[in-house]
């Protein structure tokens, strides 16, 4: 009796063995046909997975927060429960294609949330006060500059305004 034995192959074997050019991996990355090989985004405070958040009337989000869309330009309401984690120092979001984060230094500060080396999201460390991208330990700094590779190139960073009045964080490019 002949008995076949089943094969698997990961995901980046079948890719690979497409003969896919790296800008061909990158592009149906981009247009999320493809995800990260992260197993999710971790938020610090609550160690559970966030979901990334597009801009809509109920989410506490106004205007453009992905760059797919065009310049990156919204206000994020802070009174709003799924944002009101960012009053605290030391917490982040994934927002669109950003991570916003405030920092323990009281600084809001947004960066392109994809990491330059493989395009992992990264996450914001309070601990450390600085952006690492857990797929191979990337760190950047609070204005997105490459503190340790492998990634060699800063993540792009937006202004982040906060109100008088605390309650919104306004971010452009």
């Amino acid at each position: 009796m002949n008995v076949k034995q089943k094969e698997t192959m990961k995901r980046g074997e079948f890719l690979r063995s497409l003969s896919l050019g790296t800008s061909t991996l990158m592009a149906i990355y981009c247009l999320g046909s493809v995800t990260s090989c992260s197993t999710g985004d971790m938020d610090p405070i609550s160690s559970t997975p966030t979901t990334p958040t597009t801009p809509g009337s109920t989410t506490g989000l106004t205007g453009n927060a992905t760059t797919s869309a065009g310049a990156i330009n919204f206000t994020v309401d802070l009174t709003n429960a799924t944002y009101a984690k960012l009053k605290t120092a030391g917490s982040f979001a994934i927002i669109g294609d950003l991570i916003v984060a405030y920092s323990t230094a009281s600084a809001y500060v947004a960066l392109s949330k994809v990491c330059t080396h493989e395009g992992t999201t990264v996450q914001y460390r309070s601990g450390e006060n600085d952006i690492y991208c857990a797929n191979h330990g990337s760190e950047f700094t609070l204005t997105g500059t490459v503190d340790k590779g492998p990634a060699v190139a800063a993540l792009k960073a937006y202004k982040a305004v906060i109100s008088a009045d605390g309650n919104t964080l306004t971010v452009t490019a």
